[in-house]
């Protein structure tokens, strides 16, 4: 620790990320990417991109990605704010609506960056224990002081809330905000976006990271009232008005465009998800019930760690998480079918 450190720094526990192994040979099922790539549209976007203006800023108000989301959900452009990757729009949320001596409230099990958020930005927090069977216990979330946050479907555990109860806890919080956190919404039944011209408090954060193959552009974006949105905007140009360069923005606007394309890969990985998950039953795997590009396992007689190391010496990585509640569960992200042949393949290895 260095006595140049400000108070803000010495607080701080920054979040661990998913391990990156730079091997061509490692089968990375432990960061929920897609394991498909973006569409040629988006490739081409890009392409044409780098060839004109690399040396103008970006727009800073990204006033047509913002009007092609909009248009993809319904809504005017007014009700949405992009920036650089879900994480920024996540932080920025964190300022711009939750506040110091006000606890938020989300589950105990969950994101692991909203801890680090409330640490970072001295907002106090309360942990909601999960229910045995890893559902949210959704009265849990009413009359809070400082506000709401979780994933839906939630992070590790994959379990999707269903949007009626999404609509009790934003109705009992009618002078805070909700934030929905749907990174892995389009895996699921339906999104809570459907709620915003109803719910002035609700705000939903998505990414293009996952369904639409885009985790290295880092682009996620928040939709909600018009004045959530400018209060993110505020925060945005309080700190870069500039967060999407101009790469992002053209495979951004190719890939909401390109429905067809991300609908397909999502199809397919849902269906290798339904697939797997049979497979590991058959294993003695309890798998809790997933909506989302990943899975969520534990076995009945070997434990987590030993098999995540097992797997790890293989050349297969998936996501241990070290902590109580969850420390005999293991988190698989959903690749494709050959990855998880090849999963399973060494998984039978370690089993026999």
């Amino acid at each position: 620790m260095s006595k140049f450190w400000s108070e803000t720094v010495k607080r701080c526990v920054p979040y661990v990320p998913g391990e990156q192994l730079n091997d061509a040979n490692i089968v990375k099922l432990n960061t929920n990417e897609n394991p498909y790539p973006p569409s040629p549209k988006v490739v081409e976007a890009i392409k044409v991109e780098a060839e004109r203006k690399l040396n103008l800023y970006p727009s800073p108000t990204v006033d047509q990605l913002r009007t092609d989301i909009a248009e993809y959900y319904g809504l005017s452009k007014d009700n949405i704010f992009v920036g650089n990757g879900s994480d920024e729009v996540l932080a920025f949320s964190f300022l711009a609506f939750f506040e110091a001596g006000k606890p938020i409230r989300f589950p105990a099990v969950s994101y692991s960056f909203y801890p680090v958020y409330c640490k970072l930005f001295n907002i106090s927090y309360e942990e909601v224990k999960l229910n045995r069977d890893f559902t949210l216990p959704v009265e849990a979330f009413f009359q809070t002081d400082g506000g709401v946050i979780f994933p839906n479907p939630n992070a590790p555990t994959s379990i999707y809330l269903e949007i009626d109860a999404i609509k009790e806890i934003v109705e009992n919080n009618p002078d805070q905000v909700v934030i929905i956190d749907e990174a892995y919404i389009d895996f699921a039944s339906e999104s809570a976006v459907s709620l915003i011209n109803t719910y002035n408090n609700l705000l939903v954060i998505q990414t293009m990271s996952k369904s639409r193959s885009l985790a290295g552009l880092r682009i996620g974006f928040a939709l909600g009232n018009s004045d959530l949105i400018e209060g993110l905007t505020r925060i945005k140009d309080s700190f870069n008005s500039y967060t999407l360069d101009r790469l992002a923005i053209a495979g951004a606007e190719a890939a909401i465009k390109d429905t067809n394309y991300y609908k397909s890969t999502t199809r397919e990985i849902i269906h290798t998800r339904e697939w797997i998950t049979a497979e590991m039953k058959k294993r003695g795997f309890h798998i809790l019930p997933s909506q989302a590009n990943f899975i969520f396992v534990s076995h009945y007689n070997k434990q987590a760690e030993e098999l995540y190391a097992a797997l790890k010496d293989r050349n297969v990585l998936i996501r241990h998480f070290n902590k109580p509640g969850i420390d005999n569960y293991l988190r698989v992200t959903i690749g494709t079918n050959k990855n998880m042949e090849l999963f399973l393949n060494k998984l039978d290895e370690i089993l026999a």
